[in-house]
This record gives C-alpha cells, sequence and structure tokens, in this order.
C-alpha cells in the first residue's frame, strides 16, 4: 500500500503543479492565457471561468474525502484536456502545439487508476474478511 501511495502522489502532485500553474494565469485573466484562448476562437470571458473550474477541479482531487466530486473533478479535468487538444485540431495547428497535452492527460489517468488502487486497498485493510460478492 505503501508503494501505492507514493506513486498516487507523484501523479497527483505533478498534475496539481502542471495544470495549477496555468490555471492561476487563466483564473486572473494573464494577457498571455487570454490571448491563448481567443486565438482557437473562444471569448474573452471563458478564460477566467476555465481558470477557476480547474482550480477547484485540483482542490477537490487533492483534498480527501469527497469520492463523488473527486469522480466529477477527474472527469472535467480530462474533459477539458481533451478539448484543448481538439480544438487545437480542428484549428489546424501543427501536432507541435497540441502533443504536449497528452502529458497531463496521462498525468490524470495515472492519478485517477492510483487514487481507485489506494481505494480499493483501504477498503480491504478496513473488511479483510467481507466478501464483497456475496458469496
Amino acid at each position: 500500500m505503501k508503494k501505492t501511495r507514493i506513486i498516487y502522489w507523484i501523479f497527483t502532485g505533478l498534475l496539481a503543479a502542471m495544470l495549477g500553474i496555468g490555471s492561476v494565469y487563466d483564473a486572473i485573466s494573464a494577457p498571455e492565457a487570454v490571448d491563448y484562448v481567443t486565438r482557437l476562437g473562444y471569448p474573452t470571458y471563458l478564460v477566467p471561468f476555465l481558470g477557476v473550474a480547474k482550480l477547484l477541479g485540483i482542490l477537490a482531487i487533492l483534498v480527501p474525502g469527497f469520492p463523488r466530486v473527486k469522480e466529477w473533478a477527474y472527469a472535467g479535468l480530462a474533459f477539458d484536456l481533451i478539448g484543448a487538444m481538439y480544438s487545437h485540431i480542428s484549428k489546424g495547428d501543427p501536432s507541435g502545439n497540441w502533443m504536449f497535452i497528452f502529458i497531463p492527460l496521462f498525468l490524470v489517468a495515472g492519478s485517477y487508476i492510483y487514487h481507485h488502487k489506494l481505494l480499493k486497498t483501504t477498503e480491504s485493510a478496513i473488511l479483510p474478511n467481507v466478501s464483497l460478492s456475496g458469496n
């Protein structure tokens, strides 16, 4: 369980750092963030909304408890990243502009998978002699 916990926090920490920095720039409507999003054809008012939404998603993943909110946060971050990749591809951007999005997607997937591994090991530690299959 210790190894699983370490791997989970590596994925989750890198994810929070990588997406968190960009989210702060979005939330405060930094000129670079506004230029980036408007170049893809989106309105300026969307930038702070996305920034705050990503920050709340990261916070939901980092705070213990609230399993349903955490599931929605993982889904929301994945949708955001997939939508960003789709926007770049639709705009005709070269692959060098959107291939990096696979890195945070990998981090979201890794954090999600290891989150569920941790839940499974925690449940089996709490209820070691209980069969969940009903037999």
